[in-house]
C-alpha cells in the first residue's frame, strides 16, 4: 500500500511539474506559409519573429517568463489558416498571435480570434475596410500605401492607369478604392484598365502585351501592382522580355519588396517603383542594429530585410510594452492597453497604435536599384494615420474606427450615430 501511495505521489509530482514548466513560458504564435505559394514572402516573417523572440529573451524574457515561440504552417492554405489559429490558440494556448499575409488568411481567421477572444498581429498591407477589435494592423492601410503612390505618379504625369492584381479581396478593395480616387481626380473610364489573375499565376505574355498596346495611346501610362507572391517572379521577367522600361510604363508595386526582389534578376527592374512605409536602404541607427542582428540571427550577410519584418518588428515590440503595462497577458487588458502606446520604428521615428487599431508610419515611393535594394525617392513630411475606412467608398466615408471606451465600435457610423456592428 505504501508503495502506490508513493508512486501515486510521485505521479503527482510529475504532473505538478509539467504543469509548472508549462506555466513557466509565455506561448507566442506564428502563424505564416512555409509551403505553397506565399512561402516566397511569409518563410522571412516567421524567421524575422524567432529573431524577436530570442532577443526578448535575452533581455530577461516578459512579466518574469521566458517566451516560447509555437510556429504552424498554414501552406497557403486559406481555410487551414482557420484551422491552425484555433490550434494555436486553443490547443497550445498562446498569448498572442503574428501572421498572416494575404487578406483572404485574414478573413479566414478574423472569426476564430473574435470567438476564442486572442489577439492578432497583422503586418501586411491591405485593403482596409476593416476594424476588428482583436486585430492589430501593423502593415499600411491604403491611405499609407495605394493613394500616396498614385498620387507621386500623377506628380510624374501619369495620366493611364493599369491596375493589376491577384484574383482576391486585398487588390479586389485596393483596385475599387484607387479607381474612385482617378475619377474623382478626372481620369476618364478608358484611361484605367483593370486586370485580375490568379494566385500563382505564370503566363503573362498576353497580359503584358495588352498593357504594353494601353500604353501606346500617347498619354504616360503606369502599372499600379498588387501581384501577390510568387506570380511577381514570371511578370517581371515578361516585362524584360518585352522590353518595358521603367522610363516607358513604370510600375509601382504594393507587395514586392527586398525579399521578392531577392529571386530576380533585378537589371532590368532598375527604376521600377515600390511603395512600402520601411526599405532596408533606410540610412538610421536603429536600422542598421536590426540588419546587424538579422544577418546574425539568420547566419547570411545576403538575406534581405523588408516592410512586413518592420510591421512585426513594430508589433512585437507594441505587444511586449502593453504586456508589461497591463501586468498580464490576459488578451482583454492587453487589447485596451495596446492602444496609444508608442515604439520606435526602423526609419528613424515612433509608431503609435491608434484607437482604431492601425498604426502611425511614413509611406516611401522607392526605385529598385540593379543590386535588389530600393532607394527612397519620395517621402510622407509626417507620419501618416491608418485609415479603417476609405473616404473614397460612399458607404465608408461616413464609418470610423474607435476601441476606447465608451464607443468600443469598429464602424461607427457618423452619419446615423449608430455602429454597425463591433468586430465588421
Amino acid at each position: 500500500m505504501r508503495k502506490i501511495i508513493s508512486a501515486a505521489v510521485a505521479a503527482m509530482a510529475l504532473s505538478w511539474g509539467a504543469a509548472a514548466t508549462a506555466e513557466e513560458t509565455i506561448k507566442v504564435g506564428v502563424l505564416h506559409s512555409l509551403s505553397g505559394t506565399m512561402a516566397i514572402s511569409e518563410t522571412t516573417l516567421k524567421d524575422a519573429m524567432l529573431m524577436l523572440i530570442e532577443q526578448q529573451n535575452a533581455k530577461g524574457g516578459l512579466l518574469g517568463k521566458k517566451l516560447e515561440a509555437v510556429v504552424v504552417d498554414p501552406a497557403s492554405d486559406w481555410p487551414l489558416f482557420a484551422e491552425k489559429a484555433r490550434e494555436l490558440i486553443s490547443v497550445n494556448e498562446v498569448s498572442a498571435v503574428f501572421g498572416c499575409w494575404t487578406s483572404v488568411s485574414r478573413k479566414s481567421v478574423l472569426p476564430v480570434f473574435e470567438e476564442l477572444n486572442s489577439i492578432l498581429f497583422y503586418p501586411v498591407q491591405y485593403e482596409g475596410e476593416e476594424s476588428q477589435r482583436n486585430v492589430f494592423y501593423t502593415g499600411a492601410a491604403p491611405n499609407q500605401q495605394a493613394i500616396p503612390a498614385v498620387e507621386y505618379l500623377m506628380d510624374q504625369g501619369v495620366e493611364r492607369w493599369v491596375l493589376a492584381g491577384t484574383d482576391y479581396v486585398y487588390p479586389r478593395t485596393t483596385n475599387k478604392i484607387l479607381e474612385q480616387f482617378l475619377k474623382d481626380k478626372g481620369v476618364a473610364e478608358e484611361d484605367i484598365m483593370i486586370n485580375y489573375t490568379p494566385f500563382g499565376h505564370s503566363d503573362w505574355q498576353t497580359i503584358v502585351s495588352d498593357i504594353k498596346a494601353f500604353g501606346s495611346a500617347g498619354k504616360k501610362t503606369a502599372v499600379v501592382s498588387t501581384i501577390n507572391g510568387d506570380a511577381n517572379v514570371p511578370f517581371y521577367k515578361e516585362l524584360a522580355n518585352q522590353g518595358i522600361a521603367a522610363t516607358d510604363i513604370p510600375v509601382v508595386a504594393f507587395s514586392v519588396g527586398e525579399e521578392e526582389l531577392a529571386g530576380l534578376d533585378t537589371a532590368p527592374l532598375v527604376g521600377h517603383l515600390a511603395a512600402w512605409n520601411y526599405f532596408m536602404s533606410a540610412d538610421t541607427p536603429e536600422n542598421a542594429e536590426f540588419i546587424d542582428a538579422w544577418h546574425a540571427f539568420i547566419g547570411s550577410e545576403d538575406r534581405v530585410t523588408n516592410d512586413p519584418m518592420e510591421a512585426h518588428y513594430i508589433g512585437f515590440n507594441m505587444w511586449v510594452k502593453a504586456v508589461e503595462a497591463a501586468g498580464t497577458t490576459d488578451p482583454d487588458a492587453v487589447i485596451d492597453a495596446l492602444v496609444g502606446v508608442s515604439v520606435p520604428n526602423l526609419t528613424g521615428g515612433y509608431s503609435a497604435m491608434m484607437p482604431n487599431h492601425h498604426i502611425t508610419k511614413p509611406v516611401l515611393i522607392g526605385e529598385i536599384q540593379a543590386d535588389g535594394q530600393i532607394e527612397t525617392v519620395s517621402e510622407t513630411p509626417g507620419l501618416v494615420a491608418g485609415d479603417a475606412w476609405s473616404d473614397f467608398l460612399p458607404d465608408s466615408k461616413p464609418l470610423i474606427s474607435d476601441w476606447r471606451a465608451p464607443l468600443s465600435c469598429g464602424n461607427f457610423n457618423t452619419a446615423t450615430g449608430k455602429c454597425g456592428g463591433a468586430g465588421e
